[in-house]
């Protein structure tokens, strides 16, 4: 008998552990998503990232064009309805070749992509590129954003530590924005651009699709 009771007292205790267990775990997997686009963080994608760095691995930064005026002419919800159809198109390429994809914050995005074939990056650049300014609708109407991309493509071992990896394709994004070109490969791992406090300064400039190599 005491031992029913004893079970029975700490049967409510129990379930109590289990629900804050399920609140807490459930904390934590939100704290890893961006509330706005569902994507990871830019914490996660530098955690998971780097397991897929090998020789055949693209790192994209990618930075929208026009989201200021975007914002400006129809409203911070037209800016975030681009954030969220950009992030479902980055989300699907990740999920298609294997990759992770992340919002590092504001209008600028990260990928981790096993391309395996440098000569197929482009190819996969060019495509990427026309469905993040392909126009969607707000309010009724068809707006969009354009988009940078650069790229660097791991073809070495030791491979490159995925910061060097992001501040290369980051240099090749502003390339982008600086030409027009909508995208742009980085050649090498080795940084091209003075900067300020470990980042390039400055991401002036739009883009329109051409595409190049750097």
């Amino acid at each position: 008998m005491s031992t029913t009771i004893a079970a029975l007292s700490a049967a409510p205790l129990a379930i109590g552990w289990a629900v804050h267990n399920i609140v807490w775990r459930r904390r934590i997997a939100a704290a890893r998503r961006d509330p706005l686009t569902d994507l990871p963080t830019r914490a996660v994608f530098e955690a998971q990232a780097p397991r897929l760095l090998a020789p055949g691995t693209a790192v994209l930064v990618i930075d929208l064009d026009g989201f200021k005026a975007l914002n400006d002419h129809h409203g911070h919800a037209a800016g975030d309805a681009a954030l969220t159809t950009v992030a479902r198109s980055l989300a699907t390429t990740a999920t298609v070749l294997g990759g992770c994809a992340a919002r590092l914050g504001g209008d600028e995005f990260a990928l981790a992509l096993p391309i395996q074939h440098p000569a197929d990056l482009p190819f996969e650049l060019a495509g990427l590129h026309e469905s993040l300014c392909e126009p969607f609708t707000f309010d009724g109407r068809r707006v969009s954003v354009g988009a940078s991309i650069g790229a660097i493509m791991v073809g070495q071992v030791p491979v490159p530590p995925l910061e060097r990896l992001m501040r290369r394709a980051d240099e090749a994004m502003y390339a982008a924005k600086q030409t027009g070109a909508g995208w742009f490969i980085a050649t090498d791992a080795d940084p091209a651009l003075p900067t300020l406090n470990g980042r390039r300064a400055g991401r002036p400039g739009t883009a329109t699709p051409t595409g190049g190599v750097r």
